[in-house]
């Protein structure tokens, strides 16, 4: 059996990031993927990359990647793109959509958000069993060779919450939550697929939701430390898990 260990939506929290990555190698797992958001929000993004180019296999386009390439008008994302510097913003404009692979005789697909787009928003608690099914779909994003293969397994990040969930017979669902910013649980989450990797033969496969603990109040003092605007915003996100653009409850 081997373990592939898969995280997402980073979003310059170095401090969760470390403390995913110490327990990572504490269980001996060597292949590491990213779905994406290295950066944003959080106030060490450089890093981020940094860290995220030095221990990840494969590393995935996310909306936040590729929105700060971008002329921005809000003094958050400027703030950003200029910790991050020309160098890094070039790196995330490389970074692919997918990436597909067998594991136990499964055809797993990895991407950011859904099939759709990195911007398309999939939250499978609100929406409907055909919106769930086109996660597996074939698009124009999708680079699914001569044989056109439909996935079993898809991951995917974007959404912060960490789920694994059967959407058609044979076929799996699941979200690695998120590393630096959770909306689910306020502790750093990933995933990790245990199987055969690479192979297409028929064998023992499963996922793992993991559940980290970390510093929150450290990482809330180095982004005030560095200036960072909107840290407020950060604060409530990390220590309640609540999304800073949520409906207030009257």
């Amino acid at each position: 059996m081997g373990k592939v260990a898969i995280i997402s939506d980073i979003h310059g929290n170095i401090t969760a990031l470390e403390a995913v990555l110490d327990n990572i190698r504490e269980r001996g797992i060597e292949i590491i993927f990213c779905l994406g958001d290295l950066i944003g929000k959080g106030p060490n993004s450089l890093k981020a990359v940094e860290r995220i180019k030095e221990t990840c296999e494969v590393v995935l386009l996310g909306n936040w990647d590729d929105f700060m390439q971008k002329p921005l008008d809000f003094e958050e994302g400027r703030w950003h793109q200029r910790q991050l510097g020309e160098e890094a913003l070039a790196y995330l404009g490389t970074l692919p959509f997918h990436h597909d692979f067998y594991m136990s005789g499964k055809y797993v697909r990895l991407y950011h958000a859904s099939a759709k787009s990195i911007y398309h928003r999939v939250v499978p608690t609100r929406d409907s069993y055909e919106e769930k099914l086109a996660m597996f779909e074939n698009t124009e994003n999708i680079n699914a060779g001569e044989d056109g293969l439909i996935p079993d397994v898809v991951g995917y990040g974007d959404i912060h919450a960490a789920l694994i969930e059967p959407v058609h017979p044979h076929r799996t669902l699941f979200n690695t939550g998120s590393v630096g910013n959770s909306l689910d649980i306020p502790q750093a989450t990933y995933a990790i697929l245990h199987g055969e990797y690479l192979s297409k033969e028929a064998g023992p496969f499963s996922i793992e939701i993991v559940r980290i603990p970390y510093d929150i109040e450290k990482e809330i003092s180095i982004a005030k430390d560095m200036g960072m605007p909107n840290i407020e915003a950060y604060a409530l996100e990390l220590r309640e898990a609540k999304y800073r653009g949520a409906p207030k409850k009257v």
